[in-house]
């Protein structure tokens, strides 16, 4: 495993995932949000801690792509591959929301859900352009 390009797929596609969550849930999502004060009420967190998180999440994404680099086809098609998979596994964990978060409404679950598969697309996307096989 190249390392150097693992830290670099990672960080690359965490600031594309990073650039793809403003638009979801920025600019689509956004008007949503102000639709249920009740739920989305804390004060903005800094941007740079999306930012860090998203990359923190890239690497991660790239050092499991690297490893199973052998098992997804080359380019594009490989990382959609593994981004679609990487994306089924989280795609459930936003269901907790309407558990524990009293007004979540059900219908944003699954458009998180939704975002969470296409956001582990890209990163996939990314990762299957930068790490080639070897």
């Amino acid at each position: 495993m190249n390392w150097g390009k693992v830290l670099l797929a990672g960080v690359v596609a965490g600031v594309v995932g990073n650039l793809a969550d403003f638009v979801m849930h920025g600019l689509i999502l956004g008007e949503t949000y102000k639709k249920y004060p009740e739920v989305f009420t804390q004060e903005g967190a800094s941007p740079v801690y999306f930012l860090l998180i998203s990359v923190c999440i890239g690497i991660a994404a790239a050092i499991l792509f690297a490893k199973t680099r052998a098992c997804w086809a080359e380019g594009i098609g490989g990382g959609v591959a593994f981004g679609f998979f990487l994306g089924l596994v989280s795609f459930f964990a936003p269901f907790y929301n309407v558990l524990v978060l009293e007004g979540f409404p059900y219908f944003l679950v699954w458009c998180w859900g939704g975002t969470h598969l296409i956001g582990a697309v890209v990163f996939g996307v990314v990762l299957g352009l930068i790490y080639k096989k070897t």
